[in-house]
């Protein structure tokens, strides 16, 4: 085990079909619940992408019933604003704890 593996998290993979059927890969990057909801959202990013400097960020509202995973598209603007705020809440806040 070198350096760098220790204290990091094996990173969390799941796979998501595109419009064709084809699964790609995504690491999950944030998993969160909103208060006063029910409801809990994961952030992934692509791991295929070539320019991590233009990774874009997909937010899903998701279940869980045992090792079944179930997505949900964020479509309403008002529950996006809501996921969109309380993630950079939590970026901020994990920016500002690594100073």
């Amino acid at each position: 085990m070198t350096n760098e593996q220790i204290g990091q998290e094996e990173p969390e993979i799941i796979y998501i079909p595109d419009e064709e059927g084809n699964e790609e890969e995504f690491e999950v990057i944030m998993k969160f619940e909103v208060d006063g909801s029910d409801a809990k959202y994961m952030m992934v990013v692509p791991l295929d992408s070539e320019d991590e400097e233009s990774d874009e960020v997909y937010a899903f509202r998701y279940e869980e019933e045992g090792d079944d995973l179930q997505l949900f598209m964020i479509e309403d603007d008002e529950e996006w604003a809501i996921v969109e705020e309380t993630f950079n809440t939590l970026v901020d806040e994990l920016d500002g704890g690594a100073e």
